[in-house]
């Protein structure tokens, strides 16, 4: 068999050239990094669960016509998506305050903002991917006003389905990151939910507790990452509820 030819490898994930043109494999790592990669660990099946949340989450989103770049998984770690040419920012949509939020404007973990707000930082590790407003984005041509436009659309989309997919299982969607790419058919361009959405990219805690189901378990030392990711997948569906003890996930093929 032909080795295939790596494209690109980040911190959380390797992409390699898909088997058609126009498509990439996604193989999803169990490493797990915080603060800039300042915090390095391997977590024992953080990619497998990572492969098929993110999997949920992009088919229901096709499923309700937001276009992400997800056509199908391949196996427990990788799947198969769409090539395309990602727009050099992270979106993030904030419903409570935490995180740099808070640190920034002095607001209490855990409150409720008036409305969800989105924020927009440039993808550069070197950097530290710093905020960015529209009025950066537009002076550098990472995205036009019609992009703009767009990606507000879909990421608002996207935090309301999540949100109340969230909380349908007992969680609170705090607040996540997504990437948009460009898909291009002949001249005709459209934008999709690109990269992964999962606990890795979301915080996600348990409303009627608090208790942390996301990457903070890992960046504040707060617990078993896996147990983390685990109880999420067990919630929506993902993973089999059963009370037996598992050194790795256990998930539903």
């Amino acid at each position: 068999m032909a080795r295939r030819k790596k494209i690109y490898e980040g911190k959380a994930k390797i992409l390699y050239e898909g088997p058609e043109p126009g498509t990439i494999v996604q193989y999803f790592k169990d490493d797990a990094t915080a603060f800039n990669a300042q915090k390095k660990d391997v977590i024992d099946g953080k990619g497998v669960l990572n492969n098929r949340l993110s999997e949920y989450f992009m088919t229901g989103l096709n499923q309700i016509g937001v276009p992400t770049h997800f056509i199908r998984r391949l196996n427990m770690r990788e799947q198969l998506v769409r090539a395309c040419e990602i727009i050099p920012l992270e979106v993030v949509v904030r419903n409570y305050a935490a995180g740099s939020l808070s640190k920034r404007l002095g607001i209490e973990e855990g409150q409720q903002l008036p409305r969800p707000i989105v924020e927009y930082y440039f993808k550069d590790d070197k950097l530290g991917d710093p905020m960015v407003t529209e009025e950066h984005i537009a002076a550098f041509g990472w995205a036009s006003q019609q992009d703009m436009d767009d990606i507000l659309s879909l990421a608002l989309r996207v935090n309301d389905f999540l949100s109340g997919l969230m909380l349908g299982v007992g969680i609170r969607l705090i607040d996540f990151k997504i990437e948009i790419g460009r898909i291009y058919d002949g001249d005709f361009q459209r934008l999709v939910v690109a990269d992964e959405i999962s606990p890795d990219s979301c915080r996600l805690w348990d409303i009627s507790s608090g208790r942390k189901l996301d990457k903070d378990v890992f960046r504040r030392d707060l617990g078993n990452l896996t147990d983390a990711y685990s109880e999420v997948a067990r919630r929506l569906g993902v993973m089999p509820n059963e009370p037996t003890q598992m050194t790795k996930p256990k998930l539903i093929n």
